[in-house]
């Protein structure tokens, strides 16, 4: 059975992307309205990511364990994902 990598792919980026633009309102003004809106959005893609990753069919413990860095995980597991579906065998 073949597993779409689109919507781990995509809470990856967005789990990213909510973390710099947090540090950066962190770094910067700190805008409450920003941090209210990043914090949650950070939580759910974490959530999301984790979650995708440890139901994907062809993830091994090292690639679960690295979905659950905060930030970089999801990317660091989509591409051993990539390499590990790479190198399977076709059936």
């Amino acid at each position: 059975m073949t597993v779409s990598l689109r919507p781990l792919r995509i809470a990856a980026h967005a789990e990213l992307v909510s973390l710099v633009v947090m540090l950066a309102n962190l770094a910067t003004v700190h805008l409450g309205p920003v941090s209210s809106l990043m914090g949650p959005t950070h939580g759910c893609a974490y959530l999301v990511v984790t979650i995708a990753t440890w139901r994907h069919d062809r993830a091994t413990t090292a690639v679960r364990a690295l979905a659950v860095v905060p930030g970089v995980g999801g990317l660091l597991a989509l591409r051993r994902l990539d390499l590990e579906t790479a190198a399977a065998p076709a059936p």
